[in-house]
Protein backbone atom coordinates (compact mmCIF):
# COMPACT_ATOMS: atom_id res chain seq x y z
CA UNK A 1 0.00 0.00 0.00
CA UNK A 2 1.68 3.85 -1.01
CA UNK A 3 2.19 6.31 1.35
CA UNK A 4 -1.09 7.90 2.72
CA UNK A 5 0.36 11.44 2.34
CA UNK A 6 0.20 10.74 -1.45
CA UNK A 7 -3.45 11.07 -1.44
CA UNK A 8 -3.12 14.12 0.55
CA UNK A 9 -1.11 15.97 -2.45
CA UNK A 10 -3.56 15.10 -4.72
CA UNK A 11 -6.62 16.01 -2.74
CA UNK A 12 -4.84 19.85 -2.58
CA UNK A 13 -3.55 19.07 -6.51
CA UNK A 14 0.18 19.59 -5.96
CA UNK A 15 3.07 17.96 -6.27
CA UNK A 16 4.66 15.56 -3.48
CA UNK A 17 7.88 18.28 -2.56
CA UNK A 18 5.87 21.16 -1.98
CA UNK A 19 6.76 23.69 0.29
CA UNK A 20 4.50 24.32 3.79
CA UNK A 21 3.62 27.82 1.80
CA UNK A 22 2.93 25.90 -1.35
CA UNK A 23 0.07 23.85 0.80
CA UNK A 24 -0.79 26.71 2.74
CA UNK A 25 -1.84 28.50 -0.41
CA UNK A 26 -3.36 25.43 -2.32
CA UNK A 27 -5.29 25.02 0.85
CA UNK A 28 -6.55 28.57 0.70
CA UNK A 29 -7.62 28.49 -2.49
CA UNK A 30 -9.45 25.24 -2.31
CA UNK A 31 -11.23 25.80 0.59
CA UNK A 32 -12.87 29.24 -0.98
CA UNK A 33 -13.88 27.61 -4.35
CA UNK A 34 -15.61 24.43 -2.49
CA UNK A 35 -17.46 26.30 0.44
CA UNK A 36 -20.73 24.71 0.54
CA UNK A 37 -22.09 28.23 1.70
CA UNK A 38 -20.95 28.91 -1.96
CA UNK A 39 -22.88 26.31 -4.02
CA UNK A 40 -26.69 25.79 -4.59
CA UNK A 41 -28.10 22.72 -3.14
CA UNK A 42 -28.22 20.64 -5.92
CA UNK A 43 -24.37 20.73 -5.61
CA UNK A 44 -23.87 21.53 -2.16
CA UNK A 45 -23.45 17.58 -1.16
CA UNK A 46 -20.66 17.36 -3.44
CA UNK A 47 -19.24 20.87 -2.17
CA UNK A 48 -18.91 19.54 1.61
CA UNK A 49 -17.61 16.14 0.79
CA UNK A 50 -14.93 18.45 -1.16
CA UNK A 51 -14.55 20.73 1.72
CA UNK A 52 -14.30 18.08 4.33
CA UNK A 53 -11.44 15.96 2.08
CA UNK A 54 -9.35 19.28 1.33
CA UNK A 55 -9.54 20.19 5.11
CA UNK A 56 -8.39 17.00 6.23
CA UNK A 57 -5.45 16.92 3.66
CA UNK A 58 -4.66 20.27 5.22
CA UNK A 59 -4.64 19.15 8.38
CA UNK A 60 -2.88 15.86 8.19
CA UNK A 61 0.24 17.66 5.71
CA UNK A 62 0.12 20.28 8.49
CA UNK A 63 1.52 17.54 11.05
CA UNK A 64 3.60 16.05 9.08
CA UNK A 65 5.27 18.94 9.05
CA UNK A 66 5.52 19.01 12.32
CA UNK A 67 6.64 15.68 12.99
CA UNK A 68 9.08 16.25 10.77
CA UNK A 69 10.44 19.36 12.59
CA UNK A 70 10.04 17.20 16.29
CA UNK A 71 11.67 14.84 14.68
CA UNK A 72 15.33 17.25 12.91
CA UNK A 73 14.90 18.91 16.51
CA UNK A 74 15.57 15.26 18.70
CA UNK A 75 18.15 13.94 15.84
CA UNK A 76 20.06 17.13 17.51
CA UNK A 77 19.93 15.51 21.21
CA UNK A 78 22.79 13.31 22.23
CA UNK A 79 21.78 10.23 21.18
CA UNK A 80 19.84 11.29 18.45
CA UNK A 81 16.80 9.22 19.78
CA UNK A 82 13.39 10.93 19.50
CA UNK A 83 11.90 11.58 22.85
CA UNK A 84 8.76 9.79 23.51
CA UNK A 85 5.13 11.44 24.03
CA UNK A 86 2.40 10.75 25.82
CA UNK A 87 -0.63 8.87 24.85
CA UNK A 88 -2.79 11.81 25.76
CA UNK A 89 -0.93 14.33 23.85
CA UNK A 90 -1.33 11.96 20.97
CA UNK A 91 -4.59 12.50 21.50
CA UNK A 92 -5.41 15.91 21.13
CA UNK A 93 -6.20 17.87 18.63
CA UNK A 94 -3.76 18.44 15.85
CA UNK A 95 -2.70 22.28 15.78
CA UNK A 96 -3.44 24.09 13.24
CA UNK A 97 -1.73 26.62 11.19
CA UNK A 98 -3.03 30.26 11.30
CA UNK A 99 -5.18 29.98 8.39
CA UNK A 100 -6.92 26.23 9.20
CA UNK A 101 -10.60 24.92 8.57
CA UNK A 102 -11.66 26.32 12.23
CA UNK A 103 -10.81 29.91 11.45
CA UNK A 104 -13.09 29.63 8.02
CA UNK A 105 -16.16 28.86 10.10
CA UNK A 106 -16.59 32.53 11.23
CA UNK A 107 -15.20 34.22 7.68
CA UNK A 108 -18.03 31.82 5.65
CA UNK A 109 -20.82 31.94 8.16
CA UNK A 110 -23.97 32.31 5.96
CA UNK A 111 -26.15 35.23 5.81
CA UNK A 112 -28.63 34.18 2.80
CA UNK A 113 -31.37 36.81 1.45
CA UNK A 114 -31.84 38.41 4.48
CA UNK A 115 -31.87 35.37 7.17
CA UNK A 116 -29.25 34.71 9.47
CA UNK A 117 -27.90 30.94 8.72
CA UNK A 118 -25.99 29.26 11.50
CA UNK A 119 -24.39 27.62 8.93
CA UNK A 120 -22.43 23.45 9.65
CA UNK A 121 -18.82 23.65 9.06
CA UNK A 122 -17.13 20.40 9.44
CA UNK A 123 -14.54 20.11 12.25
CA UNK A 124 -11.32 18.62 10.57
CA UNK A 125 -11.55 15.09 11.40
CA UNK A 126 -8.20 12.84 13.00
CA UNK A 127 -6.43 11.27 10.86
CA UNK A 128 -3.46 9.56 10.91
CA UNK A 129 -1.47 7.73 8.30
CA UNK A 130 -2.40 4.12 9.94
CA UNK A 131 -6.11 3.98 8.93
CA UNK A 132 -8.75 5.95 6.65
CA UNK A 133 -9.53 9.38 7.51
CA UNK A 134 -13.09 9.76 9.08
CA UNK A 135 -15.68 11.77 6.86
CA UNK A 136 -19.21 13.64 8.10
CA UNK A 137 -22.20 12.89 5.80
CA UNK A 138 -24.05 15.22 4.98
CA UNK A 139 -26.52 17.15 7.48
CA UNK A 140 -30.02 16.56 7.55
CA UNK A 141 -32.13 19.25 7.58
CA UNK A 142 -35.98 19.83 9.52
CA UNK A 143 -38.77 22.47 9.22
CA UNK A 144 -39.16 24.89 12.10
CA UNK A 145 -42.51 26.40 11.69
CA UNK A 146 -43.22 29.83 13.41
CA UNK A 147 -45.69 32.41 13.92
CA UNK A 148 -45.69 36.20 12.56
CA UNK A 149 -45.69 36.57 16.32
CA UNK A 150 -43.28 34.40 17.43
CA UNK A 151 -40.37 35.81 15.13
CA UNK A 152 -41.92 39.29 16.02
CA UNK A 153 -41.50 39.05 19.90
CA UNK A 154 -38.79 36.09 19.81
CA UNK A 155 -39.26 32.76 21.68
CA UNK A 156 -38.50 29.46 23.19
CA UNK A 157 -39.18 26.45 21.71
CA UNK A 158 -38.46 22.57 22.42
CA UNK A 159 -38.23 20.85 19.43
CA UNK A 160 -38.22 16.64 19.31
CA UNK A 161 -36.55 14.59 16.91
CA UNK A 162 -35.29 10.98 16.44
CA UNK A 163 -31.75 10.00 14.88
CA UNK A 164 -29.83 7.15 14.36
CA UNK A 165 -27.24 6.24 16.77
CA UNK A 166 -24.70 3.44 17.25
CA UNK A 167 -24.80 1.43 20.49
CA UNK A 168 -21.20 0.42 22.33
CA UNK A 169 -22.20 -2.74 20.08
CA UNK A 170 -21.78 -1.98 17.06
CA UNK A 171 -26.13 -1.36 16.69
CA UNK A 172 -27.54 1.31 14.80
CA UNK A 173 -30.70 1.92 17.02
CA UNK A 174 -33.36 5.11 16.64
CA UNK A 175 -33.01 7.58 19.56
CA UNK A 176 -35.41 10.47 20.88
CA UNK A 177 -33.44 13.68 21.48
CA UNK A 178 -34.78 17.05 23.00
CA UNK A 179 -33.25 20.82 22.00
CA UNK A 180 -34.20 24.28 22.57
CA UNK A 181 -34.32 26.85 20.11
CA UNK A 182 -34.13 30.34 21.17
CA UNK A 183 -35.83 32.12 18.10
CA UNK A 184 -34.54 35.82 17.80
CA UNK A 185 -36.93 38.84 17.68
CA UNK A 186 -36.43 39.58 13.47
CA UNK A 187 -35.55 35.74 12.31
CA UNK A 188 -36.72 34.97 8.81
CA UNK A 189 -37.58 32.17 6.92
CA UNK A 190 -34.60 30.42 5.81
CA UNK A 191 -32.45 31.20 8.89
CA UNK A 192 -30.49 28.01 9.94
CA UNK A 193 -30.18 26.77 13.47
CA UNK A 194 -27.27 23.71 13.36
CA UNK A 195 -26.43 21.14 16.38
CA UNK A 196 -22.70 19.89 15.70
CA UNK A 197 -22.93 16.31 15.42
CA UNK A 198 -26.70 15.66 16.63
CA UNK A 199 -27.70 14.42 13.02
CA UNK A 200 -27.40 10.45 12.11
CA UNK A 201 -24.34 8.78 13.30
CA UNK A 202 -22.94 5.94 10.44
CA UNK A 203 -20.45 3.33 11.03
CA UNK A 204 -16.52 4.74 10.24
CA UNK A 205 -18.11 8.26 9.72
CA UNK A 206 -18.10 11.39 12.25
CA UNK A 207 -21.86 11.95 13.44
CA UNK A 208 -23.94 14.34 10.87
CA UNK A 209 -24.59 17.90 11.86
CA UNK A 210 -28.80 18.25 12.65
CA UNK A 211 -29.87 22.06 11.13
CA UNK A 212 -32.93 23.09 11.55
CA UNK A 213 -34.82 25.64 9.02
CA UNK A 214 -37.06 27.88 9.93
CA UNK A 215 -40.22 28.43 8.08
CA UNK A 216 -42.74 31.03 8.61
CA UNK A 217 -46.56 30.52 9.01
CA UNK A 218 -49.07 32.38 7.05
CA UNK A 219 -50.44 35.23 8.72
CA UNK A 220 -54.33 35.94 8.73
CA UNK A 221 -53.80 39.58 8.59
CA UNK A 222 -49.87 40.68 8.03
CA UNK A 223 -47.64 39.28 5.06
CA UNK A 224 -43.92 39.77 5.52
CA UNK A 225 -41.60 41.80 3.18
CA UNK A 226 -38.51 41.95 4.15
CA UNK A 227 -38.53 43.81 7.45
CA UNK A 228 -41.87 45.53 6.57
CA UNK A 229 -45.36 44.12 7.09
CA UNK A 230 -47.98 44.70 5.05
CA UNK A 231 -51.84 44.78 6.35
CA UNK A 232 -54.32 45.02 3.78
CA UNK A 233 -57.90 46.78 4.44
CA UNK A 234 -60.85 46.54 3.15
CA UNK A 235 -62.91 50.28 3.60
CA UNK A 236 -66.75 50.57 2.60
CA UNK A 237 -66.86 52.99 -0.29
CA UNK A 238 -68.76 55.77 2.27
CA UNK A 239 -66.41 55.75 4.81
CA UNK A 240 -63.46 56.16 2.03
CA UNK A 241 -65.09 59.40 1.27
CA UNK A 242 -66.45 61.04 3.95
CA UNK A 243 -64.03 59.52 6.77
CA UNK A 244 -62.65 56.32 8.84
CA UNK A 245 -61.99 54.93 12.75
CA UNK A 246 -60.94 51.84 12.88
CA UNK A 247 -58.21 50.20 15.38
CA UNK A 248 -56.55 46.27 15.37
CA UNK A 249 -53.91 44.62 17.17
CA UNK A 250 -50.18 44.55 16.27
CA UNK A 251 -47.62 41.82 16.26
CA UNK A 252 -46.70 42.56 20.16
CA UNK A 253 -50.39 42.53 20.94
CA UNK A 254 -50.74 46.17 21.00
CA UNK A 255 -53.21 48.12 20.24
CA UNK A 256 -53.47 50.67 17.52
CA UNK A 257 -56.03 53.07 16.08
CA UNK A 258 -56.34 54.88 12.79
CA UNK A 259 -58.19 57.45 11.72
CA UNK A 260 -59.18 59.29 8.32
CA UNK A 261 -60.99 62.08 8.67
CA UNK A 262 -59.49 64.75 6.54
CA UNK A 263 -58.50 62.27 3.86
CA UNK A 264 -60.47 60.06 0.91
CA UNK A 265 -58.96 56.63 0.43
CA UNK A 266 -59.06 56.28 -3.07
CA UNK A 267 -57.94 52.89 -5.36
CA UNK A 268 -54.43 52.36 -4.48
CA UNK A 269 -54.09 54.30 -1.34
CA UNK A 270 -51.58 53.15 1.21
CA UNK A 271 -50.54 54.57 4.74
CA UNK A 272 -47.01 53.88 6.33
CA UNK A 273 -46.55 54.09 9.79
CA UNK A 274 -43.07 53.88 10.52
CA UNK A 275 -41.61 51.95 12.86
CA UNK A 276 -43.97 49.14 13.00
CA UNK A 277 -42.87 46.59 10.89
CA UNK A 278 -40.47 43.87 12.16
CA UNK A 279 -37.51 43.70 14.21
CA UNK A 280 -34.20 43.52 12.60
CA UNK A 281 -32.45 40.69 13.51
CA UNK A 282 -29.10 42.33 13.52
CA UNK A 283 -29.48 46.03 14.25
CA UNK A 284 -31.00 46.22 17.80
CA UNK A 285 -34.04 48.84 18.02
CA UNK A 286 -34.20 48.96 14.05
CA UNK A 287 -37.87 48.21 12.98
CA UNK A 288 -39.45 47.93 9.43
CA UNK A 289 -42.73 49.87 8.40
CA UNK A 290 -46.12 48.79 8.64
CA UNK A 291 -47.75 49.14 5.15
CA UNK A 292 -51.50 49.94 4.61
CA UNK A 293 -52.85 49.09 1.80
CA UNK A 294 -56.57 49.82 1.28
CA UNK A 295 -59.20 48.07 -1.07
CA UNK A 296 -62.42 50.18 -1.86
CA UNK A 297 -65.72 47.68 -1.73
CA UNK A 298 -68.40 49.51 -3.60
CA UNK A 299 -72.11 48.29 -3.32
CA UNK A 300 -73.30 45.58 -5.10
CA UNK A 301 -76.46 47.96 -5.59
CA UNK A 302 -78.16 51.61 -4.80
CA UNK A 303 -81.71 52.47 -4.52
CA UNK A 304 -83.18 54.97 -6.51
CA UNK A 305 -82.67 57.68 -3.50
CA UNK A 306 -79.41 56.80 -3.17
CA UNK A 307 -78.24 57.22 -7.26
CA UNK A 308 -80.07 60.70 -7.12
CA UNK A 309 -78.01 61.41 -4.19
CA UNK A 310 -74.71 60.85 -5.83
CA UNK A 311 -75.91 62.25 -8.61
CA UNK A 312 -76.30 65.13 -6.98
CA UNK A 313 -73.12 64.87 -5.19
CA UNK A 314 -71.15 64.93 -8.59
CA UNK A 315 -72.60 68.26 -10.17
CA UNK A 316 -71.72 69.76 -6.93
CA UNK A 317 -67.95 68.76 -7.89
CA UNK A 318 -67.55 69.83 -11.51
Amino acid sequence: MGNPAEVYFQVLNIAKDSSPQEIRTAYRALVKKWHPDKHPPSSRPEAEAKFKAISQAYEALNDQQENRSMVGANNDRPGGGVEPRHRSQELQKPRCAGNSAREFKDEYRSTKAGAVAATAVARPAFSSFSGPVKTKPPPVERKLECTLEELCRGCKKEIKFTRNVITNKGLIVRKEETQTVRVKPGWKKGTKITFEGMGDERRGCLPADAIFVISEKEHPVFKRKGNDLVMKVEVPLVNALTGWFFSFRLLTGEKMSCSFQDEIIYPGYEKVIKGQGMPSAHDKGVRGDLRMKFHIVFPTQLSDEQLSGIKELLKDMT
